[in-house]
């Protein structure tokens, strides 16, 4: 059966690994190695020349997980030329541009167990040849002080964390407020400041709080639907229902944005400084990121079989079917990517970013987190390599 997602550590989760690797790098990351005019694997150029603008004549980019169709914006820069590497984890071929090179080339690192589960942004700072990362808001909020980044383009328009729960056990729980009154016991990953948010506020209760999912169906199952648990909408549903044997039927949910936690995920960001030095190469760049989503989700089906061939490739103990794949795409499109608050793919809600900022804040003080005095919301992300001409 494929494997329940053990990703999503919130900002608080594995900060002392973050820490730690941090410690052990300068404080001052080099910038990405240089431009080049032509592609290292000799494509030509198209109607878009990264290499003119700039850009690392191999763009890195550090995920998050394994390879999943909610990474498919990314791997769809990809053509019919790459190379798997099975021992880094990461795939490399030239950068497409809805289907012509752009005079450089790309390559998609995993992380999850391909990076020990070091978070992306300490990831970009202990390697700084990584020029783009995924980079939760409230990760980048939290960070701020030691992995500082700064947002340039939202992939998804609402994180797929999840609350699930079995409709047969709590037929009147439609949300995870309810689940609060029904005084549920939800099993979770330790630290995730979303779960801080919702006891500090009343909605869940802090004896309700089970700090021992291992991302596993096996204590879901035994109970027999009287736990909650977290999860991805955009996976478990249909895994729960459809691969896991023991259970074989479906699972009521809500989105933690749904519930009044609007954090961004994995939004491709950059170290600050790069904003200024790599300014060409972004302009240039980030379009092509919002076309190459709109492009994957308008024809998925070669991207997923590439996503499918690499997670075989990794072998890193992560099943993913096709079914999955195609459940996520499905899902993404009808819950989690979109426009946002205008017609525009792929850019930052500053009214939105501004309530997470008004949330986590004062959490991360009381954690002790080193959250710059003068910090503001503008610090963590830009809108302006958006095109803004570009949307679904």
């Amino acid at each position: 059966m494929s494997s329940p997602r053990t990703k999503a550590f919130a900002a608080s989760g594995l900060v002392l690994a973050s820490l730690a690797l941090a410690a052990c790098t300068s404080t001052e990351a080099e910038e990405p190695s240089g431009s080049s005019t032509a592609s290292p694997s000799g494509a030509a150029t198209g109607a878009i020349d990264l290499a003119a603008a700039n850009c690392p004549a191999d763009i890195k980019i550090q995920t998050d997980w394994n390879p999943e169709a909610e990474h498919g914006h990314l791997y769809a820069l990809l053509g019919d030329e790459y190379t798997i590497d099975d021992n880094e984890k990461s795939v490399t071929g030239p950068l497409m541009a809805s289907g012509e090179p752009t005079g450089v080339d790309v390559t998609i690192l995993s992380g999850g167990p391909a990076t020990g589960f070091t978070q992306p942004n300490a990831q970009m700072y202990n390697d700084p040849s990584i020029f783009l990362a995924y980079v939760g808001t409230d990760e980048a909020i939290a960070h701020a002080g030691d992995l500082p980044t700064v947002g340039v383009f939202a992939p998804l328009e609402k994180d797929p964390q999840m609350l699930m729960w079995d409709p047969e056990t709590y037929p009147d729980v439609e949300s995870i407020a309810d689940l609060g009154d029904a005084g549920a016991t939800i099993r979770v990953f330790p630290g995730g400041t979303y779960i801080d948010y919702f006891v500090g506020v009343g909605i869940l209760s802090a004896d309700q709080i089970d700090t021992t999912y291992d991302g596993t169906p096996a204590v879901f199952v035994s109970e027999g639907g009287a736990i909650a648990q977290q999860g991805f909408a955009s996976a478990e549903p249909f895994i729960y229902e459809n691969e896991v044997a023991e259970w074989g039927k479906p699972v009521g949910y809500q989105l933690i944005n749904d519930a009044g936690y609007p954090k961004y995920a994995a939004v491709l960001s950059v170290i600050p400084e790069n904003i200024d030095t790599y300014s060409d190469c972004l302009t240039a760049l980030v379009p092509v990121l919002q076309q190459a989503e709109l492009d994957y989700f308008e024809d998925p089906s070669a991207t997923n079989e590439l996503v499918l061939e690499l997670v075989e490739a990794y072998d890193t103990g992560w099943v993913y079917s096709a079914g999955v794949a195609e459940y996520s795409v499905a899902t993404l499109q009808a819950e989690l990517v979109g426009n946002g608050h205008d017609d525009i793919l792929g850019n930052l809600d500053p009214a939105r970013v501004q309530e997470l900022f008004d949330i986590v804040v004062p959490i991360y003080s009381e954690q002790g987190f080193n959250i710059p005095e003068d910090l503001t919301p503008e610090d963590i992300y830009t809108n302006e390599f958006i095109d803004e001409s570009l949307g679904f």
